[in-house]
């Protein structure tokens, strides 16, 4: 009988992890995940404490810190508030780590200025915010190719197959202000002249594994029955796939237009790389000017 000489995997390790924030914590909570990330065989239980403005709230955060002993992520601006906090974790015998500090003083000192040091200044509604919200209902008009009228006004417009991830990528990017509008690549069907003829935005092809789109796909229309493709047999087919995947390929590069392979990558990936292109072209239009 043969021994079992593999070690025992041991069980993770389990901590509580207080995020507090004067604002509503969403680059905090980016951070912290970013962080905990980095480790393996950890179960963090997160305790979430988002626009944190007042002594009263801030006490209440203490009184769980108390209770569920663990780290502190915070990004509060009030100094009173910052030094309630930190003397109060001091007590209980946990670290505390003002995650945004050494972005504002490595900013703060080559700007040669200090930070303003107002809580929730990110979320104020300035015209960004408002671009922002404008963004977002660019995308949900410019949807799928429902429609052409005022298209010309994107940032980027994607185009690609069937589950290439296009509408969450535009909705990633108009959260960032970005005006981005999607088109599907379907065979046999003419590709609207309207949008070859644009020569304002950015246009990005999207592709993706064909064995990765049939799963996406299949996965898709068990979802929704009542999904008209179910009865496309084209649509699933691996054979038929690998070539529409093919015949979009040689149809972006015809146009010269830049293909990002998807398979591998997250909607936020994709989307940075859309800004590094987005990013490039504005430079190069810049420089095209001084000529």
């Amino acid at each position: 009988m043969e021994q079992d000489t593999g070690e025992k995997k041991q069980p993770a390790r389990q901590f509580y992890l207080h995020l507090i924030s004067d604002a509503t914590g969403t680059t905090l909570q980016g951070l912290a995940r970013a962080v905990l990330s980095q480790f393996d065989n950890i179960d963090p239980v997160e305790r979430f404490w988002p626009l944190v403005r007042t002594e009263k709230q801030l006490e209440r955060t203490i009184a769980d810190i108390t209770d569920n002993p663990g780290p502190v992520y915070f990004t509060l601006v009030d100094q009173g508030m910052r030094r309630k906090l930190q003397q109060s974790c001091q007590k209980i015998g946990v670290p505390c780590f003002p995650v945004l500090d050494p972005l504002l003083r490595g900013l703060s000192a080559w700007l040669g200025v200090p930070a303003k040091g107002i809580p929730g200044l990110q979320h104020a509604l300035d015209e960004a915010y408002f671009h922002r919200i404008d963004a977002m209902d660019f995308a949900m008009s410019f949807d799928d190719g429902q429609s052409l009228e005022g298209i010309d006004h994107a940032d980027v417009i994607l185009v690609g197959v069937s589950r290439t991830s296009k509408t969450p990528t535009c909705v990633f990017l108009a959260r960032r202000g970005i005006m981005a509008a999607n088109v599907p690549f379907v065979p046999l069907v003419p590709f609207p002249q309207r949008v070859l003829e644009l020569k304002g935005p950015l246009i990005v092809g999207l592709t993706e594994a064909p064995d990765r789109l049939v799963a996406l796909r299949k996965s898709r229309l068990k979802a929704d029955p009542k999904d008209a493709r179910h009865n496309n047999n084209a649509y699933l087919d691996p054979i038929k796939v690998e070539e529409e995947v093919r015949e979009a390929r040689r149809f972006f590069a015809k146009r010269g237009w830049p293909v990002i392979d998807v398979t591998r990558r997250s909607v936020e990936e994709t989307a940075a790389e859309i800004q590094i292109l987005l990013q490039r072209k504005g430079a190069q239009s810049a420089q095209a000017e001084l000529l």
